[in-house]
């Protein structure tokens, strides 16, 4: 699944929520997520576009950080999701689905020509 090249104006939709989908399974570092999402195709993701997604993730209260200090080498954050953010990415996970079901219903439908 690592070779999808997904188009850019979905990654940027689908972006925040799977940052949210990743925290939920437990406290992550940057790299770590970044790490996840590429598995799962995101291929494209750098630190430029992650970090500030995470400042803003955090500034609206869905994730937050604590440092965590190793002695062989830097401190770095590591990133959990809120309650609020438990709640942002169910909301946003089902806003996704009715779109995806949507989406699938104009592409079969058959509408008449006038």
């Amino acid at each position: 699944m690592s070779d999808i090249e997904f188009d850019q104006e979905l990654t940027r939709a689908a972006l925040p929520q799977a940052v949210l989908a990743v925290l939920s399974h437990g406290e992550s570092h940057g790299y770590a997520i970044a790490e996840v999402l590429r598995q799962h195709g995101f291929t494209r993701i750098k630190g430029g576009t992650l970090y500030p997604l995470l400042k803003r993730l955090e500034d609206q209260r869905l994730v937050e950080h604590t440092w965590h200090h190793d002695e062989s080498g830097p401190g770095r954050k590591q990133f959990t999701l809120t309650d609020q953010g438990r709640q942002e990415l169910e909301r946003s996970a089902t806003a996704w689905r009715r779109m995806s079901q949507t989406l699938s219903e104009i592409q079969t439908t058959r509408q008449e020509q006038p």
